[in-house]
C-alpha cells in the first residue's frame, strides 16, 4: 500500500470533528486512506444491497449499531436519508472521530452535508497519488511522459494493470453509475464526447461557446457539465487573479484535469511515446504540475490558492500562487527539458508591472536540474519543494 500526504491531516480533523468526509473522484484511493488510518473502525459498504436496505428501511436501528464504536460509512451519498439521522447521533455523543464518511459523487456529499451536518464534519479531499508519494513507494518514472499517459490513480501501480485498460473501465463507470445517479445528464454519449473535448482543451482559457458548439450543445449545458466535472474533481478550473495593473484581462478560466492519464486517454493518447511531440503534451505537462500544487493543498486540508494572470495584449503568467492573504508569486510551466533564457520573459514583465522579486519568480521545467538565476529560479519538475513554502 502506498501511503498517503493526507495521513496527518485526516487523524487531525478525526481529533476535533465528529466525523470526517474524505472526498475525491473515484478510485483516488480513500477507501484505502480510510481503513488504514482508522483500522480499529467498523468498515461498513453502503453500496452492498442488504446493508443499504437495512439503513434505508430503519435508519435508527442501523445507526445504534455503531454508536458505541463508531464506523467507517463507505459510499454513503448511496442512503441519503442516514445524514439526517447522522446529525442527531453526532450531537448527542459529541465524540471526535466517531465517524468516517467517504463518498465518490462528491456532488451528492457536499449537498447532504451542507443541509444536515454542517459544522459536525471536518472535510479532506484526495486527489490521485502525488509524484511525492510516488518517490517515497519506491516507484521510479524514467520520463514525465510516462506520468503524463500512465496517470497517478494507486490501481494502476498496485494492480498492474494497463493504464488503458484500467482509463477505459474508469470512464464509463463514472458515465454509468455517478452520472446516472445525478440524472443531470441524460445524453451520456454526448456527455463522454465533451470531455474529450475538454481533454483536448487541457491548459487553455475555456470559451464556453466554443466548446458547446464543438460537442452541439447549449452555452448554458456546457458551463452546467464544467461545474459537473470540478465537483466531482475530475478537473479543476483555475481563475483569473483579479489584480489587473492598469491592464484589461482575461475573464475566462483555464481548464486542468487533475490527472493528465485521464485527459490523455481521452484524447486518444496510445502510448507515452506518442506524447514526446504531440501538440497536447505542453497542456498535459501544465496539468500535473497543476495538480501537484492542487494536491499539496488539498493534503493539508485547504482549499485551491491557484490563478493565473493574463491580459488583452497576450502577456501571461501560467500560475500565480495566492499566500499569505494578498502576496503573490508567479510560476511559469515549459514541458522542454532544456532551459532558455525565453522562460523568464513573462515573470520578468510581471515584476516589472507587480514590484515582486526574482527570488520569488519561478519557472517548473521538464528538466532535472535546479538553478537560481538573474531572473528567478529554475525548478526541475521532480524538484519542486521551493515552491511548497508559498502552498502551505
Amino acid at each position: 500500500m502506498i501511503r498517503r500526504d493526507a495521513e496527518e491531516k485526516l487523524r487531525a480533523l478525526a481529533c476535533g470533528f465528529p466525523a470526517v468526509s474524505v472526498i475525491g473522484p473515484r478510485q483516488s484511493g480513500k477507501t484505502t486512506l480510510v481503513r488504514s488510518v482508522f483500522p480499529d473502525l467498523p468498515y461498513v459498504l453502503l453500496e452492498d444491497p442488504d446493508t443499504r436496505a437495512f439503513a434505508e428501511e430503519d435508519p435508527r436501528s442501523f445507526l445504534a449499531h455503531y454508536e458505541k464504536t463508531g464506523a467507517i460509512f463507505d459510499e454513503i451519498q448511496r442512503v441519503p436519508e442516514l445524514f439526517s439521522y447522522l446529525q442527531g447521533v453526532l450531537d448527542w455523543h459529541q465524540r471526535p472521530g466517531q465517524f468516517i464518511l467517504t463518498g465518490s459523487q462528491n456532488f451528492l456529499m457536499m449537498e447532504r452535508i451542507s443541509q444536515s451536518l454542517a459544522g459536525r464534519v471536518g472535510i479532506i479531499k484526495l486527489l490521485p497519488l502525488s509524484m511525492r508519494e510516488l518517490a517515497h513507494a519506491g516507484v521510479e518514472v524514467e520520463r514525465y511522459e510516462d506520468l503524463l499517459y500512465a496517470g497517478l490513480f494507486p490501481r494502476p501501480y498496485s494492480s498492474g494493470i494497463h493504464p488503458a485498460d484500467f482509463y477505459s473501465s474508469y470512464i464509463q463507470t463514472y458515465l454509468e453509475r455517478d452520472l446516472r445517479l445525478l440524472r443531470q445528464v441524460q445524453d451520456l454519449s454526448a456527455f463522454q464526447r465533451f470531455m474529450k473535448m475538454c481533454a483536448h482543451r487541457s491548459g487553455q482559457v475555456v470559451n464556453y461557446s466554443s466548446l458547446a458548439n464543438d460537442c452541439g450543445i447549449t452555452h448554458n449545458t456546457a458551463k452546467a457539465w464544467l461545474s459537473l466535472l470540478e465537483t466531482s474533481l475530475l478537473i479543476t478550473l483555475i481563475r483569473p487573479h483579479h489584480k489587473n495593473f492598469n491592464k484589461r484581462l482575461v475573464k475566462m478560466p483555464k481548464l486542468y484535469f487533475t490527472d493528465p492519464g485521464l485527459a490523455a486517454h481521452l484524447a486518444g493518447i496510445q502510448s507515452a511515446d506518442d506524447l514526446c511531440f504531440h501538440p497536447l503534451k505542453g497542456g498535459l505537462f501544465e496539468s500535473l504540475v497543476i495538480s501537484e500544487f492542487l494536491k499539496v493543498r488539498f493534503n493539508r486540508g485547504k482549499e485551491s490558492n491557484l490563478y493565473f494572470w493574463r491580459d488583452k495584449s497576450g502577456h501571461e503568467i501560467d500560475c500565480v500562487i495566492e499566500y499569505g492573504g494578498r502576496d503573490l508569486v508567479p510560476v511559469e510551466i515549459k514541458s522542454s527539458r532544456t532551459a532558455s533564457p525565453d522562460f523568464f520573459k513573462e515573470i520578468t514583465h510581471w515584476n516589472r508591472l507587480s514590484g515582486n522579486t526574482p527570488d520569488r519568480s519561478f519557472v517548473v521545467y521538464g528538466g532535472d536540474q535546479s538553478q537560481r538565476r538573474t531572473a528567478g529560479q529554475l525548478v526541475g519538475y521532480r524538484e519542486m519543494d521551493p515552491i511548497v513554502s508559498y502552498l502551505v
